[in-house]
């Protein structure tokens, strides 16, 4: 069974900045109103995304991301 991790993303926190949906298409999408919190396409997502989840949670702005083990 392959590693897998799980994506958070605080909703009370996020912005909808976009910086992590830049950086990781795969995993984060914006939703239609810029009020909406980043969604999260992938749960649980797949451990060979891991560097790029890891790298759009540090670059968010708000530190509205968590990453956590499934």
């Amino acid at each position: 069974m392959r590693p897998v991790f799980r994506v958070i993303v605080d909703p009370d926190v996020c912005e909808s900045n976009g910086v992590c949906e830049g950086l990781a298409p795969a995993i984060f999408a914006l939703g239609d109103d810029d009020a909406e919190a980043v969604t999260v396409l992938l749960d649980p997502v797949p451990d060979d995304l891991r560097p790029v989840a890891e790298q759009a949670a540090r670059a968010c702005p708000k530190a509205a991301i968590k990453i956590s083990h499934a």
